[in-house]
């Protein structure tokens, strides 16, 4: 018997549940049982492809059957890059797996050695990376702001110690660690030590 997929009806859909649909795998982020009053009940979805992140809307009337996906969540730690893999530990059973680049994708303008990560997998093949939703990461080059910048509420380029470069406050300078939201790319604070 397959574990990795089951027949499920619009009962089962919620919320974090994934969904494999002509061979993708789909995750519902959000979902509406309606009942109408005339006609029959269904239920208006909103899933995001798990490889490739569009986000679509599906309806299915209710009791239809769907199949559903086992996604597997490990919590892993960003040990080094090698070559186009990107090199994680497993933090329960210290065994290492190495990921393609293409999965990993612009996450890797976050990630850091000791980077804590969750990664999803389906039949043993790994399906994304999740980061948490901001890391601390160091100012390595950015042009002198000027005294009295402060208040002006402007912005100038800065590189990230990983590469990534964002728009940070004016008064800012180099060696200063900021936090930094994962899913946008977006500054958020300065991190003071």
């Amino acid at each position: 018997m397959d574990y990795t997929r089951r027949v499920a009806s619009t009962t089962d859909i919620k919320n974090g549940v994934v969904l494999r649909i002509d061979g993708n795998l789909w995750q519902v982020t959000d979902f509406q049982h309606v009942k109408p009053g005339k006609g029959g009940a269904f239920v208006r979805t909103k899933m995001k492809n798990v490889l490739t992140g569009k986000v679509v809307d599906k309806t299915y009337n209710a009791g239809a059957k769907i199949e559903t996906a086992v996604v597997d969540r490990s919590d892993y730690q960003f040990s080094y890059k090698d070559g186009d893999d990107f090199v994680f530990m497993d933090t329960t059973t210290w065994d290492q797996v190495h990921i393609n680049a293409d999965i990993v994708g612009d996450q890797a303008d976050f990630l850091l050695e000791g980077t804590d990560v969750v990664i999803a997998s389906n039949d043993g093949t790994p399906l994304y990376v999740d980061l948490p939703a901001s890391v601390v990461l160091e100012i390595t080059h950015t042009e002198p702001g000027l005294q009295g910048d402060r208040s002006t509420g402007g912005t100038k380029p800065a590189t990230l110690e990983t590469g990534r470069e964002i728009q940070v406050p004016l008064f800012l300078t180099e060696g200063t660690k900021v936090k930094v939201d994962t899913r946008t790319g977006e500054y958020l604070s300065r991190v003071n030590d």
